[in-house]
């Protein structure tokens, strides 16, 4: 037989993305057709978002844990840590800048008038209120979103950023272990490993419900002639949005030796359930699976990914500027440069720890403006601008989802790449053809999928592959 042969592809009925993309256009038929009945049908993407929960917190402790552990060198992780977090950093300035800079050039909310409804001011008070319980500062970010206050309760509230710390704790306990019983304890965790993975495969094939359901409450709740009300908001932050991922992206993505639209390609089925249930949450364990597949090593992607979905949320960092400065020139003032760079400043910070779910942008952003107050952001004109915004809130967060994906998934390969756990060769015959990482799909191969751990040379060999 031919072993170069191509691999046959699947039918198109077999394919998830079909399945979600079909689900994306009844959901809005029904909304448009049905509205009152499709409100009801919310229910749908909270039960997928539910499921999609339940397993999150346990594959990224998992998944650091085996790719950590299996190093058998904390200094080696560091440095890894410190790649991603550099990375984080920057492509936090440039989109936090990106969105100072469209919103000064386009000025969509200079000469507004108009008045927020009675739920629009009902739900402003909301984001308030959630804003004000959380942490304020260096210190709030540290006792309330980075160290869990046991054992259970980060999985029990699905926080990310507590199992992810959990997870080096216990991964550093690991290695520190004799070589032989380490190799048994990672065996374990690994086992554990494929079985939650297999879990996932089943949980992604309700996605189409969940993006059904999304969307139709979409429609239902807003209507078609939704893009009218704020639409030039809308279109900036798309546009901002856009530019971020081909632009900024791209350029990174070509320095580093791929192109952003076959990666894009690569990741259509996670970003078609991001548009119907407008959450990036709902594909972090499946792209855990499909980047260690396409090349990446585990450990690169155990580590790189979970933490940027905490520390490198480039499209809320485009909604942070951009919503704040729409809410000055809304209100009919006018911020000079030196205090848009602080109040930028200040959203590196504010930015960090949002998670990727629906609406937690905005409730970032109600705690950015109350952070930075002065006579730009009163209690007042905090209410009044969020009301504005929150009408057109869940349209914006499907982009701020997608952008996050992109750019993480952008992060995880790049920065694998710089640490030398990429095979390059695994990637771009991947880009070619991506039903090879289709996490949908068992892989019985023994040397195809990715996630290789380095030899005694540094150098990757093939690893054994991972089952999802």
């Amino acid at each position: 037989m031919d072993t170069n042969s191509p691999r046959p592809r699947r039918r198109v009925l077999k394919q998830l993305w079909f399945w979600v993309l079909i689900a994306i256009a009844a959901g809005t038929a029904f909304g448009l057709a049905a509205p009152a009945q499709a409100e009801n049908a919310k229910w749908l993407a909270d039960a997928f978002l539910q499921l999609v929960k339940t397993i999150t917190a346990p594959v990224i402790f998992l998944t650091v844990v085996v790719g950590i552990s299996s190093l058998g060198s904390l200094a080696r992780a560091g440095g890894l840590a410190a790649r991603a977090l550099g990375y984080f950093v920057v492509a936090t300035l440039v989109a936090l800048a990106l969105g100072l800079l469209a919103a000064n050039l386009v000025q969509p909310g200079a000469g507004f008038s108009g008045s927020p409804s009675t739920t629009a001011s009902g739900a402003a008070k909301e984001s308030i209120a959630e804003a004000g319980q959380a942490g304020s500062g260096v210190v709030g970010f540290i006792t309330n979103d980075l160290l869990p206050t046991s054992f259970v309760q980060p999985f029990a509230d699905n926080e990310v950023l507590k199992v992810l710390v959990l997870a080096i704790l216990v991964a550093a306990a690991i290695s520190g272990l004799a070589p032989a019983l380490r190799e048994r304890v990672i065996g374990g965790f690994d086992t554990a490993g494929k079985i939650v993975f297999g879990v996932i495969r089943l949980i992604m094939w309700t996605a189409p419900l969940g993006a059904f359901g999304g969307m139709a409450f979409t429609v239902a709740q807003f209507g078609g002639g939704a893009l009218k009300h704020l639409g030039l908001l809308l279109i900036t932050f798309w546009g901002t949005a856009a530019v971020f991922v081909l632009g900024v992206l791209g350029l990174v993505a070509r320095l580093n030796g791929f192109s952003i639209l076959k990666f894009i390609r690569l990741l259509k089925d996670e970003l078609l359930i991001i548009v119907g249930t407008s959450s990036s949450e709902t594909v972090l364990p499946r792209l855990l699976v499909k980047l260690e597949r396409a090349g990446a090593s585990r450990q690169s992607v155990g580590v790189v990914l979970p933490t940027g979905y905490s520390f490198n949320l480039d499209g809320t960092c485009i909604y942070l500027t951009l919503g704040a400065l729409f809410i000055v020139q809304a209100s009919g003032q006018d911020m000079a440069l030196g205090e848009q760079i602080a109040l930028a400043g200040l959203m590196v910070l504010t930015s960090k720890g949002a998670a990727g779910i629906t609406g937690a942008g905005l409730v970032t952003l109600t705690a950015s403006l109350q952070a930075f107050g002065g006579t730009f952001f009163s209690a007042e004109s905090i209410a009044v601008g969020i009301a504005l915004v929150v009408g057109i809130d869940r349209m914006m967060s499907e982009g701020r989802a997608l952008t996050n994906a992109i750019g993480n998934g952008v992060a995880t390969m790049v920065v694998a790449r710089w640490q030398g756990e990429l095979d390059e060769e695994r990637f771009h015959a991947v880009l070619d053809d991506p039903s090879l990482a289709d996490p949908a799909l068992e892989d019985t191969g023994e040397a195809a999928a990715a996630g290789a751990e380095p030899d005694a040379a540094g150098s990757r060999r093939a690893p054994e592959p991972v089952t999802v």
